[in-house]
């Protein structure tokens, strides 16, 4: 697996050298467990976002999707309308689609739903965690079993663009799988914390 050397001298994976943004990204949040709500449905709603684009063009909007999407709380973005449907469509500061629009603003619905019936989003999506023997090779897969059951569970319950290899992606990034590369420098730190996460229930 190829292996990116940073300005500091210490090896990242390989896609952390793509763009100089990519390298805080890649080492204080990608694959760091994350337990709240929020930060949760923001991801997985830029996961969809990201659907046929680049990484790089959703974490350069990134901001400008947190400020139309208020913080990503999705108790507010259930409240969305088609006028703010027709705002954001509008809006060049993020990604205009009115599918990914709309799924977001549904998504945020259903995520409503989930948290009042599980307690929170997090204890919903950490039962998805997969077991030490269930998970590849960092950075071999772009979809998982575990992914693939995440996302019919999610369908089932409504979602949209939640895909496999989406819902893996979000895995990756929430840290519910290590997919750094064992030659990253940053894989023993977030391994270390995930052995100290405690799991919502």
């Amino acid at each position: 697996m190829a292996v990116f050397i940073a300005p500091d001298g210490e090896p990242r994976c390989g896609w952390a050298g793509g763009a100089p943004e990519f390298l805080d990204y890649h080492d204080n949040e990608w694959g760091h467990p994350v337990v709240d709500d929020r930060r949760l449905f923001e991801k997985i709603s830029l996961e969809g976002f990201q659907s046929g684009l680049s990484w790089r063009t959703i974490l350069a909007k990134r901001e400008n999707f947190r400020k139309v999407f208020v913080g990503f709380d999705f108790h507010l973005v259930a409240e969305f309308t088609e006028t703010d449907v027709e705002r954001l469509l509008q809006d060049p500061g993020i990604v205009r689609h009115r599918g990914k629009i709309e799924a977001v603003i549904n998504n945020a619905r259903r995520a409503v739903d989930l948290a009042a019936h599980e307690g929170s989003l997090a204890a919903f999506f950490w039962r998805s965690e997969p077991g030490p023997d269930e998970v590849d090779p960092p950075q071999t897969v772009s979809a998982s079993p575990a992914s693939v059951a995440l996302s019919k569970d999610l369908k089932k319950r409504g979602w949209k663009f939640v895909g496999p290899t989406t819902v893996f992606a979000f895995m990756q990034a929430m840290g519910l799988v290590n997919d750094h590369v064992a030659e990253c420098v940053i894989r023993l730190r977030v391994e270390r914390e995930r052995s100290a996460f405690v799991r919502p229930s």
